[in-house]
């Protein structure tokens, strides 16, 4: 990956809709070129798709919350279990297997505390092979980005 692949991945994690005329204008390349490069850079899996950016809040789901997951063991088969089960669950915004002494750490949204409650009581806590659950709300983001540094 090059300079010019750096700035065509900065460009578009800005706009994932500028049209390949606009990016080629951009970074200094002529469209052509352009499509080609953007074409690698998917066929290489580091473009790995397109999608809009939604406010949480505006969709009705303005509660974010953290919760750390310490599992009975951690055997491969444990953690592939549990990430099988909740790669289901559409509340789970990001999952990830951590060191220390929790094993996972959850972001999961939810419309209110009722509603994090009914995840928490009807989803999550049906998993087997929990130990512990502790859960941290969320009282503003301070930073979200989306964007890689690249450029």
């Amino acid at each position: 990956m090059d300079a010019l692949d750096r700035r065509i991945i900065a460009s578009l994690q800005r706009d994932g809709r500028m049209s390949v005329t606009d990016l080629a204008d951009e970074i200094g390349l002529s469209p052509t070129p352009c499509a080609r490069r953007i074409a690698r850079l998917e066929a290489e899996g580091i473009i790995r798709g397109y999608g809009a950016r939604i406010d949480q809040n505006a969709v009705g789901l303005p509660v974010s919350v953290f919760i750390w997951v310490e599992l009975e063991t951690q055997s491969k088969e444990a953690v592939d279990a549990f990430e099988r089960a909740v790669r289901g669950f559409d509340r789970v915004m990001e999952c990830h297997l951590m060191t220390g002494s929790r094993d996972i750490l959850l972001r999961v949204v939810a419309a209110d505390l009722a509603d994090f409650d009914r995840f928490l009581e009807e989803r999550l806590m049906r998993v087997p092979g929990i130990r512990a659950l502790r859960s941290s709300f969320a009282l503003r983001t301070m930073v979200a980005r989306a964007a890689l540094p690249v450029a």
